[in-house]
């Protein structure tokens, strides 16, 4: 069935995908979840060589690679450096654009002025202090407490560092998954990468919600071609 690179957006660890690998899994499928939470002050740079370091242990070269939310721009910077290992790029709620794009630079001043002022305020000037479980769409309350024990300040930099791309990535086909209703234009930045654009009914974290909607929406991005990696 072939394997998934799964990269955790801001504030999240690899537990967020807990729920969509099992499903996955069931399925036949091969997952990796690499870690970008606790680690201090990296930026978007050292989250990409974290992700590049998991497709290079991988015994695969034809990798789905999904990003959520701020990993997209992750993801893409990862691929764009290992572009023979990844045969799709999976972007779910993902903040993505072409070289020199940021988080920053992608969202409204709204967002950019109130993370920055929660940095200042609560934070420690350099890591933005985790939004409350509502501000992922997270109403229902065992989930909402999963979040709020789990959550994890993210690095500053991380949101203004520009995403560095030789042009590599733009030859990997990709699928932009984007959340209804929507609360920043994913489907858009899907749409300026040429990517295929399918939508899912749920909030922002959809794979703790709807995790076997998701599984399947991953399942169907792209067609393994079941080769290992030649040594």
């Amino acid at each position: 069935m072939g394997t998934f690179v799964l990269v955790h957006g801001a504030w999240h660890g690899p537990w967020a995908w807990e729920r969509v690998e099992t499903s996955l899994r069931a399925a036949g499928a091969r997952t990796i979840t690499p870690d970008l939470s606790g680690r201090g002050d990296d930026g978007l740079h050292e989250h990409a060589r974290a992700v590049i370091a998991a497709l290079d242990g991988a015994a695969e070269n034809d990798i789905v690679l999904v990003g959520h939310s701020y990993a997209g721009l992750v993801v893409r910077e990862a691929a764009d450096a290992r572009p023979g290992l990844v045969g799709h790029i999976v972007l779910v709620d993902g903040w993505a654009g072409a070289d020199g794009a940021s988080l920053f630079s992608l969202a409204p001043e709204s967002f950019v002025a109130a993370v920055r002022a929660a940095a200042e305020t609560r934070g420690d000037g350099h890591r933005i202090p985790a939004p409350p479980p509502a501000a992922f769409g997270i109403d229902d309350p065992d989930t909402a407490a999963l979040l709020a024990e789990r959550l994890v300040p993210h690095p500053l930099r991380a949101f203004t560092e520009p995403t560095r791309l030789t042009g590599a990535v733009d030859r990997i086909p990709g699928t932009a998954v984007y959340c209804r209703p929507q609360t920043y234009p994913f489907d858009r930045f899907g749409e300026d990468l040429g990517y295929r654009t399918v939508a899912l009914d749920g909030p922002h974290d959809v794979m703790l919600t709807d995790p076997e909607r998701l599984a399947g929406t991953l399942l169907r991005a792209h067609p393994f071609k079941n080769r290992k990696r030649e040594i």
